[in-house]
């Protein structure tokens, strides 16, 4: 159940309608608290202020009226934008991009902010009543001095919120061509990488690859989609309450179907009523998230890097800084201890142990599977390699400085087919330097 709310909240995060619904809610509560106060002469304070002229029905309903057409076509017309935007960036730089611009907070309340004002000014413009208009009723005639009724503190009120609505459309005009520029959009997807990094695994331990994870009987799934939250938590509470131990056969990220293995149950009876908690505590959908999975981070550089590369995109300095960001990250795991999973604080790894990657993974995942691209372009494969050994630097396992000189190899292999003459000679000659290089680091 935790994993199914989780994964509501992650999708809940990434839609257009929660900030602008949850700012109008909170808009009209607003105006029905300032018109309150406007009836019971909480607005008499602002006589004192020369400065302040009030307005007369008339023209609070006309400005009433201007603020809410404004907001409104504001609101369409960002909405408009960002969805422009969107679908550029998602067309250019990948679809799995999509999801990042959803996230994104500024376009999500820039939009809630027009939509809250419009909602603020459409619910104190109806109880705007000229001074020919009679009261709805005795007690309102009675609590209002004039004839009519100006609700002069809601009016500033307004005010305050359409110059503020001017502010962020000045900001969200600024914002939008700012993230879909490709540096800025491969500096969020590689910082945010960095820091799931840091949190998942800690930092200035020996260097340790996954542990060997017990066998037992497999659950399986029952449901068909991407694994995108796993309840580590209640998983704990499943094995400690049983007396037994899950080894997890899939990572978040993972696609499942009907009889695939989700867990391997042992050191206990496994029963049904087990089997379907344990299925509770994975959550699936129709979409990866990057919430427990760093592979789809990973996936996200490298798709950029192989469109960058592509022969109808050709553009090997947007390649060369995804590769940038993929080696920052993999400089980050290159010092870690990787027997961790997603989450630690919530689970003892006897009772619960995931299924964990070793650093040959990560160091497939981004650059084995560019490895071939970056091979077909004289500059993309030299900053290949010049990135590899930028990643040695924080490595002290000569199993994994092993494995980053082995890469390069492997690419000058490729690069030896698709590549000729001067190029090729400089490359050898980088790969040369590089192993050179690693001796005495090894040394």
């Amino acid at each position: 159940m935790i994993a199914r709310i989780r994964s509501l909240l992650l999708s809940i995060n990434a839609s257009y309608w929660f900030f602008p619904a949850l700012l109008s809610i909170l808009a009209g509560l607003l105006a029905l608290l300032t018109v309150y106060l406007d009836r019971n002469g909480a607005a008499e304070w602002l006589q004192q202020f020369e400065w302040i002229h009030p307005s007369r029905p008339e023209g609070a309903r006309t400005t009433f009226t201007v603020i809410a057409g404004s907001m409104i076509g504001i609101a369409a017309t960002v909405f408009s934008i960002t969805i422009a935007a969107v679908a550029y960036a998602s067309g250019n730089y990948g679809p799995r991009l999509l999801t990042n611009f959803m996230e994104d907070r500024g376009n999500q309340l820039s939009l809630g902010v027009f939509i809250a004002t419009f909602t603020y000014s459409l619910m104190v413009l109806r109880t705007v009543r000229n001074e020919d208009e009679a009261a709805t009723s005795s007690l309102i005639a009675a609590e209002t001095a004039l004839p009519g009724f100006t609700p002069q503190l809601s009016l500033m009120v307004g005010m305050v919120l359409a110059i503020t609505s001017v502010a962020v459309l000045v900001y969200f005009l600024h914002h939008i061509p700012a993230s879909i520029r490709i540096n800025t959009v491969l500096q969020g997807i590689g910082q945010r990488l960095i820091h799931d990094i840091k949190h998942r695994f800690p930092a200035d331990t020996e260097e340790r690859e996954p542990r060997e994870q017990i066998s037992g009987q497999a659950v399986t799934a029952s449901s068909v989609g991407y694994v995108r939250i796993i309840d580590f938590d209640g998983l704990n509470d499943i094995a400690t309450e049983s007396g037994g131990t899950i080894a997890l056969k899939i990572r978040t990220g993972d696609f499942v179907h009907p009889m695939v293995p989700l867990v391997e149950f042992g050191n206990a009876e496994l029963t049904d009523e087990m089997s379907h908690k344990i299925r509770n505590c994975i959550s699936t959908g129709g979409m990866r998230s990057a919430t427990q999975d760093l592979e789809y981070l990973i996936d996200e550089l490298a798709e950029i890097a192989l469109r960058a590369l592509s022969p109808g995109i050709n553009d090997p300095f947007t390649a060369i800084t995804a590769m940038h960001w993929s080696g920052a990250a993999l400089a980050e795991l290159g010092r870690r201890d990787l027997d961790r999973g997603p989450e630690q604080e919530d689970y003892d790894w006897n009772r619960v142990q995931p299924l964990s990657d070793n650093f040959q993974h990560y160091l497939h995942r981004s650059f084995g599977v560019i490895r071939s691209a970056a091979a077909s372009s004289a500059i993309a494969s030299i900053k290949f390699i010049d990135t590899l050994y930028a990643a040695c630097s924080t490595c002290r396992s000569r199993k994994r400085l092993d494995l980053l000189v082995r890469e390069a190899e492997t690419m000058v292999r490729l690069a030896r087919t698709q590549l000729s003459g001067p190029s090729l000679e400089e490359l050898e000659t980088r790969l040369s330097d590089f192993k050179q290089k690693m001796k005495g680091h090894l040394n």
